[in-house]
């Protein structure tokens, strides 16, 4: 064989074994509603491709949502806050879209992990193109991703990350609807209180349990000092996200033979402590139990926490008979899509931090993010939430307003209500408001006292 037909040989071997380690290769993950039909739910059909398509003006505006939907995240959180985004991206559609233009909503799934939120968020902005961010769950998600959203001058309306530092550092890109931890734990701490003082419930140590995380770890501290403002001991044991043995954990709560029990621990994990917690004779209708949010999930919640009741359960938002029309439209919704009765309190702020940014982009004319962060600044914005305003912000900044700088681009008037289950396999619409008593509905059912 001639030298030519050897180096012939030789580029079509090479081409031949570069096909082959690309096939091998792995692929880039799809983010957000990968499926046909998902994608389809989140958006209206587009035209085609921009090189096709000389008509700009009909290309979709993308907007991105975080949402926790495999474990260690609160899966059972995700599926909820997904759906109610995928309402709030078809209404807009239904209505013509923004501007003129279809809404393309791109669904990603953070897991509930601080460097998944990194990846996921830098995909939406740099890849996908995204003009604006809503949805978030998780308070490690948030904290992360809001450094991402400020490098790239991109915002995100973040629906239920509660960690106070998110808004506190002041970045334009960051918005939150979510209520701040520090009042969500003064709240805690003054049901704890009326329980002592209003209902004579003995009361001298809490025991919180709660998860390793940007949200649990300031949430257990702000507890432990307004606790101890009040005169009243507390111990705090810390787990990681996603646990599902609480075994030895539950033998050291025992040991210390509290009055109450605070369950700061969130998705599944809290389910998992609830039922073991039941199971070894410390549970909700022994000892007096803050469970998690996500119990206001009720199928889920009796399906995994079949000894739950007499759950204090707190719950952001006011009670459903006082919801705006918004909400009931959302609610009845959300109903024939999911069979639920009610909605949970972060998928009704999903919901409303699609359509915040939506309306941003109306006001401002522009799908430019530093134009859709001027118009949020300036929004007045109903939501089912009620309505939502940012009052602490460039114009009249914390300084200004004599305010912390948690207030920061922060929905000031979430309203915050604790409510029981009181009967066995109750549905979270029926359950009794008990606090506060402007709200009250029913007194509170008070176990394992002597």
């Amino acid at each position: 064989m001639n030298r030519s037909r050897t180096l012939t040989w030789i580029v079509i071997s090479l081409s031949i074994l570069a096909l082959m380690l690309a096939a091998c290769a792995p692929q880039a993950e799809t983010v957000g509603e990968a499926e046909p039909a998902a994608e389809e739910a989140a958006a209206a059909p587009t035209e085609a491709p921009a090189e096709e398509s000389e008509d700009m003006s009909m290309e979709p505006i993308k907007i991105g949502a975080l949402a926790p939907l495999s474990a260690p995240g609160a899966v059972v959180g995700g599926e909820a806050m997904r759906e109610a985004m995928l309402i709030a991206a078809e209404e807009l559609n239904a209505r013509g879209g923004i501007m003129g233009r279809p809404v393309e909503l791109i669904i990603v799934d953070t897991e509930g992990l601080p460097e998944r939120g990194t990846a996921v968020v830098e995909r939406l902005i740099n890849q996908d193109g995204v003009v604006g961010i809503g949805g978030g769950y998780h308070s490690s998600v948030g904290v992360a991703a809001k450094e991402v959203a400020r490098d790239n001058g991109v915002p995100i309306v973040f629906a239920e990350t509660w960690n106070d530092t998110i808004t506190s550092v002041q970045y334009d890109e960051i918005f939150r609807i979510a209520p701040l931890s520090s009042e969500v734990s003064a709240v805690d701490v003054k049901f704890i209180q009326w329980l002592r003082d209003a209902n004579g419930m003995k009361l001298e140590k809490v025991v919180i349990l709660t998860e390793n995380t940007d949200y649990g770890i300031p949430a257990a501290e702000n507890t432990t000092a307004l606790l101890d403002g009040a005169g009243i001991e507390s111990v705090t044991f810390s787990v990681d996200i996603g646990t599902q043995d609480f075994a030895g954990i539950i033998e050291r709560v025992k040991a210390e033979s509290p009055d109450m029990i605070v369950t700061l621990a969130t998705g599944e994990a809290s389910y998992n402590f609830t039922q073991q917690a039941a199971d070894a004779g410390i549970g909700p209708q022994d000892v007096p139990t803050m469970c998690n949010q996500v119990s206001l999930v009720s199928d889920a919640f009796w399906t995994n926490v079949p000894d739950g009741n007499h759950c204090f359960v707190r719950r952001i938002g006011l009670p459903q008979q006082l919801y705006n029309d918004v909400a009931q439209a959302l609610v009845a919704e959300y109903s024939a899509r999911t069979g639920k009765d009610d909605i949970e309190s972060y998928a009704m702020a999903s919901y409303d931090s699609i359509m915040l940014i939506a309306q941003a982009i109306e006001d401002s004319g522009s799908t430019d993010p530093a134009d859709i962060i001027d118009a949020l600044e300036n929004i007045n914005h109903m939501g089912a939430l009620g309505p939502i305003t940012f009052p602490i912000n460039r114009s009249n900044t914390p300084d200004q307003a004599g305010v912390d700088p948690k207030w920061w681009h922060q929905f000031p008037d979430p309203a915050i209500t604790i409510v029981q289950y009181q009967v066995e396999g109750q549905d979270a619409t029926e359950t009794t408001v008990v606090y506060p008593v402007i709200y009250q509905t029913g007194a509170p059912i008070i176990v394992g006292q002597e």
